[in-house]
């Protein structure tokens, strides 16, 4: 696709956001120059009825009409509160990934493809789609067992969908080249890196096969969890483009009236959904990272079943220490704690002082305590602490990030089911256990064993490090002693490749100007 392509289709994107009223809900007051008057044309260009909606609700309008692809982008941008602020992505988590759906046929046929058996061989019976989002949509099935017929759910990529992708990620990293090129602001927060990990990201959730073994080693982590299960996968009739699972028979947890009407005890539903969470994230290190409530189930014994795993976060024993220590610090009050477990992570540089971020974290954590219990947010405590730890030049942790995003939607969740939902208290038998198991003298044999392991690999590594010094003293000499020299091919490609982003960042401000001045034309 050409630069050309990519700037129209960011033009139209842009013009999406005006007409939708996105621009024009965002702060401009305090804005001056030309950003303000941006600011005033796009509220006099947007649509008078997008303008009587909440942001989140324009924002879900804007992506429909924008399609797939700017739902995971909202999605993807939900998990980067560092990147869009905290209240933007708290907007874009809402984001309801719902599509239309695509033939059966077209269904089956990429199911065969991907299989390489006809869908008759796989199934007794397929059924017409039942629901669809931005990259796949679910149909019923069901198919024969020694045991009998069973029911399983059979998720499909959309067709085409890569190839829409391919060419909306090119706007995306042309946007973001402009951003690191002409907004010096914004360099801080690494654009084209943001969008790399969104491809990457996307790549990842369009192999079906990965949310496959995702769903597997979430269901061996909980299987003997009280309350808490995934659906199994039948591997069997599962490929890159195709995901068959067990069918879940359930209500959906956004369904309040009806698990009201099954005789659900809804504030045990909150307390197991929060405590599942945190046994998946301190126990194992592996969370569903999109635990909104279409993506959660409850069946009739009130065991909660989550779905649709292709977002999942990781934090390493390192990354479980620490959010343990401070929630436990936090609800003990002990900040200087607090404090000292940013220091031994790593996270805040010695240069400062650790009294002065203890005192930092008492800001945070006095009012909390002067609070009723049920009035304070965990999601909100860990937003603050990262805003506190910017001052104290810690570094963004991408996996922090998404556990911080991660909560907010869970948390939410729980305080839907039960207004009155006291964090702390459900949360301290789960962190206070993972503490006792893990910081005591079983941890500390844990460690040691981890450490003589690391030592092992060192110890077996140290021939091949040495040949390698060997290898870089001899090279540092030849430079000293001739100089650093490129290859002409070498020198000629970096020539090349100057000039190459030169020319395409004159182009695309030239595609984008033009279309603007089209876009006005036909207003008039």
């Amino acid at each position: 696709m050409s630069t050309a392509g990519a700037a129209f289709r960011l033009v139209r994107a842009g013009w999406v956001l005006v007409r939708e009223g996105v621009v024009a809900a965002f702060p401009g007051d305090q804005l001056s120059g030309m950003p303000k008057f941006g600011w005033r044309m796009a509220r006099l260009l947007a649509r008078r009825r997008a303008l009587r909606h909440g942001r989140g609700d324009r924002l879900a309008h804007a992506v429909a009409r924008l399609g797939p692809s700017y739902v995971k982008l909202g999605q993807f941008l939900a998990t980067r509160p560092d990147v869009v602020g905290n209240d933007i992505a708290v907007d874009l988590a809402m984001l309801q990934d719902k599509m239309q759906t695509f033939p059966k046929a077209e269904a089956v046929a990429a199911i065969e493809a991907s299989l390489g058996r006809p869908v008759g061989e796989l199934y007794a019976e397929f059924g017409e789609a039942v629901a669809a989002a931005s990259i796949a949509q679910v149909h019923p099935a069901v198919v024969e067992h020694g045991d009998g017929p069973r029911k399983v759910a059979v998720k499909v990529i959309r067709p085409g969908v890569r190839r829409r992708f391919q060419h909306d990620l090119e706007s995306y990293f042309l946007a973001a080249r402009l951003q690191e090129k002409y907004v010096p602001s914004a360099r801080r927060l690494r654009p084209v890196e943001v969008t790399e990990t969104l491809a990457q990201t996307t790549k990842i959730e369009m192999d079906l096969r990965l949310e496959g073994a995702a769903l597997s080693e979430l269901g061996e982590n909980t299987r003997e969890d009280p309350g808490f299960r995934v659906p199994a996968v039948d591997w069997e009739r599962t490929g890159r483009d195709v995901l068959t699972m067990e069918w879940v028979d359930g209500i959906k947890m956004n369904d309040i009236a009806a698990l009201e009407a099954a005789g659900q005890d809804l504030k045990t539903i909150a307390v197991n959904l929060i405590q599942s969470f945190l046994r998946h994230t301190l126990r194992d290190g592996f969370f569903h990272a999109d635990m909104h409530p279409g993506n959660l189930f409850v069946e009739a014994d009130g065991t909660i079943v989550a779905v649709d795993l292709g977002i999942a976060g990781r934090l390493g024993r390192k990354e479980r220490r620490f959010l343990a220590e401070i929630l436990y610090g936090f609800i003990t009050r002990d900040y200087l704690r607090v404090a000292e477990v940013h220091f031994e992570a790593g996270y805040v540089p010695r240069k400062h002082d650790v009294a002065a971020f203890a005192q930092a974290i008492r800001a945070i954590g006095e009012p909390i305590h002067g609070q009723p219990a049920e009035t304070i947010s965990m999601a909100r405590l860990l937003t603050l602490l990262f805003e506190v730890t910017e001052l104290f030049d810690m570094q963004t942790r991408p996996e922090l990030i998404l556990l911080q995003k991660t909560m907010v939607v869970v948390e939410g969740v729980a305080r839907t089911l039960d207004p009155g939902f006291n964090m702390w208290k459900t949360s301290e038998p789960v962190v206070g256990d993972w503490i006792r198991a893990n910081l005591g003298p079983r941890g500390m044999l844990a460690d040691m064993r981890d450490g003589m392991a690391a030592l092992a690999s060192f110890a077996r590594q140290l021939p091949d490090l040495a040949l390698r010094a060997e290898h870089l003293a001899r090279e540092i000499d030849l430079m000293v002693e001739n100089g650093l020299r490129f290859e002409q091919d070498t020198a000629e490609a970096i020539g090349k490749a100057e000039a190459h982003y030169s020319r395409l960042g004159r182009w695309a401000l030239a595609v984008i100007a033009v279309a603007l001045v089209y876009i006005a034309w036909k207003l008039v």
